[in-house]
């Protein structure tokens, strides 16, 4: 990190950096919005959200195409307005999701709709809806879509997602490409699924689909997913089925320390390349990225306790915890934290960053070298991603605040929530 007086960005986010000491995103010196909003307070950059979009559109432009916003990365609504306001897409997996993209303003007729497990009422909304297209994965849901639609005197729009059993060199419990994760066909099993959908009178065929992992720093396996598609897509149109689309999925990571992912642009280059190089340059593409969109756009602002100083390990105790930002404790994940003000009375020493939940793994950095006190500010880097998604009352622990920095403009995008709103649609038992 630059010294204070300089001027630098933080690796991976640009939108980041320390003027003078003081840790800003986008111009706005963090501490100064926890001072605003209080913490725990996640921060958001509009401008690092639409740059990194731009990098997937400047790639595509000129070819149909459709980019679909991964949601479940970070589904605020602000967020949702931002991607449709820029004129992506929207993939979801759940009623609830398709609910919160109409309440931001997007378009039903550019949503996907993936998940293993799709329920009848959740395919009868999103036909009502008009969804561009389902993302089925498995014979069992094909023929559920098929009820569905026909009680509804409709055909649902298909696609199917393949399981092309690629390593995509991931985390175990985000890699989906593989024959043992529980998602999509078997790539043996694609042919027979498609033959199928097209005796299903309630089915309409528009593509195929993949989506290897997440977290991925490696363009191979997505060149070996293309491959095994397009396999595919020859062998299914020789049985007389066409298909409009190829969706590459999305799984694109980020910097959290050290990996070096590619940039957007040169992965939709190389997908791009190989398409044509096998004849299919003419087809739609459809991407769903997610995590790369957001991830580095965020940060979780979080105030010193108490620092507890042990035998073994020494504590910074904060008062973020599991239940605002559970990848540390679910994923053993790594992500960078800062003082918001750099200080120079302080004594750096090394500290394991621990939130006040009553978990052993209910930590969020171990094993830091930090100069902190009691109620400095601390940055939790690159946390635009599965950060407030996942979040959870644990422990009757409102949720945390959420504010998105737009150039000059601080907007709070999410209350924070009180203990009682916890509770509202809870019911005693009558005596």
């Amino acid at each position: 990190m630059s010294a204070a007086g300089d001027s630098a960005a933080l690796p991976g986010a640009p939108h980041l950096a320390r003027r003078d000491g003081e840790l800003q995103l986008e111009g706005h010196a963090l501490a100064e919005l926890a001072r605003q909003h209080g913490t725990p307070l996640y921060a958001y950059s509009r401008g690092a959200m639409r740059a990194a979009l731009a990098a997937y559109q400047r790639a595509l432009m000129g070819r149909p195409h459709l980019i679909c916003y991964a949601m479940k990365a970070n589904s605020n609504l602000a967020v949702l307005q931002t991607f449709a306001e820029a004129g992506c897409g929207f993939d979801i997996v759940s009623a609830g999701e398709l609910a919160r993209v109409q309440a931001a303003g997007g378009r039903a007729e550019r949503i996907v709709f993936s998940g293993v497990g799709k329920r009848r009422d959740e395919m009868a909304l999103a036909l009502e809806a008009g969804v561009r297209c389902f993302n089925v994965e498995s014979q069992g849901e094909l023929r559920v879509l098929d009820e569905v639609a026909r009680a509804h005197g409709v055909r649902a729009p298909m696609s199917l997602r393949v399981n092309p059993d690629v390593d995509a060199g991931t985390h175990p419990y985000i890699s989906t490409g593989l024959k043992s994760n529980k998602f999509g066909v078997a790539h043996g099993e694609a042919l027979a699924a498609y033959r199928l959908a097209a005796s299903l009178p309630g089915l309409r065929i528009e593509g195929i689909d993949c989506h290897i992992g997440s977290q991925i720093t490696q363009i191979e396996p997505y060149l070996d997913a293309l491959d095994r598609l397009l396999d595919l897509v020859e062998s299914v149109e020789a049985l007389g089925i066409p298909l409009h689309h190829v969706d590459v999925g999305g799984g694109l990571g980020i910097t959290y320390t050290d990996e070096s992912p590619p940039a957007a642009d040169v992965l939709v280059g190389r997908l791009l390349s190989r398409m044509d190089a096998r004849g299919h340059g003419h087809r739609e593409v459809l991407l769903e990225p997610g995590r790369s969109l957001v991830g580095n756009a965020g940060v979780l602002v979080t105030e010193v306790l108490y620092l507890k100083l042990g035998e073994v390990t020494n504590f910074c105790i904060v008062d973020a915890a599991m239940n605002d930002l559970t990848r540390p404790a679910l994923y053993d994940a790594y992500m960078g934290i800062e003082p918001c003000r750099m200080r120079g009375d302080a004594v750096r020493q090394r500290w394991d960053v621990v939130g006040p939940v009553c978990e052993s793994g209910d930590w969020l950095g171990r094993q830091r070298d930090l100069a902190v006190a009691v109620g400095d500010k601390l940055a939790i880097l690159s946390a635009g991603a599965y950060g407030m998604a996942m979040a959870s009352n644990y422990n009757t622990r409102p949720r945390a605040a959420e504010v998105m920095v737009d150039g000059p403009v601080v907007h709070l995008i999410r209350e924070r929530e009180k203990p009682r709103d916890l509770y509202a649609g809870e019911r005693l038992i009558p005596h």
